[in-house]
């Protein structure tokens, strides 16, 4: 990812700070991303791929083909890093739905900044618990339950417990 992201920048002709202000990013925040010292949350993602003007999935996997159905095979999926999102659908050139499944971690607020960006997001908990901050209001989610929400809402998924969550993201985009 991180050398995938610096490549995506210099193609676009954009500098650290260019790509940081177009993405409403912090520069040291894109520095860590490009040297693979952090992994970007969905939310920055969006923002990165809206700045560099590519789909999301440039940012996290491979490109998808021109076929509209899309077939990933678990067996065939790269092991990703411990908390980095695994891209389960991309958005197709007529669709407008991305899913992830994500292991948030449970960093201190400070530490991971919430996340906004256009259109919807469906939320499911597919292990362990969550807590969703969206906005002023705290949500404690378990296996099982699901949020669906506005996600132009300010929000943050965090992992609770003592057994790491995995959560599926479906993101709805808007044009």
């Amino acid at each position: 990812m991180s050398i995938k992201l610096k490549i995506l920048r210099v193609q676009a002709g954009m500098t650290l700070e260019d790509l940081a202000q177009a993405s409403d990013l912090t520069k040291s925040y894109v520095s860590r991303l490009e040297r693979g010292l952090s992994t970007p949350s969905v939310g920055a993602a969006l923002k990165l791929a809206k700045a560099l003007r590519v789909p999301v999935e440039e940012v996290f996997a491979e490109p998808s083909d021109s076929d509209p159905v899309v077939i990933r095979r678990a067996e065939a999926a790269p092991e990703p890093a411990l908390h980095a999102p695994r891209m389960v659908s991309s958005a197709l050139p007529d669709h407008k739905m991305v899913a992830f499944v994500l292991n948030p971690t449970d960093e201190p607020v400070r530490n991971h900044p919430m996340s906004h960006h256009r259109g919807e997001e469906i939320l499911y908990v597919l292990k362990g618990q969550v807590v969703l901050q969206l906005a002023q209001r705290t949500e404690t989610l378990r296996a099982g339950d699901s949020a669906h929400f506005n996600s132009s809402i300010p929000h943050k998924i965090t992992s609770v417990g003592k057994q790491q969550a995995s959560v599926l993201l479906v993101i709805a985009q808007e044009d």
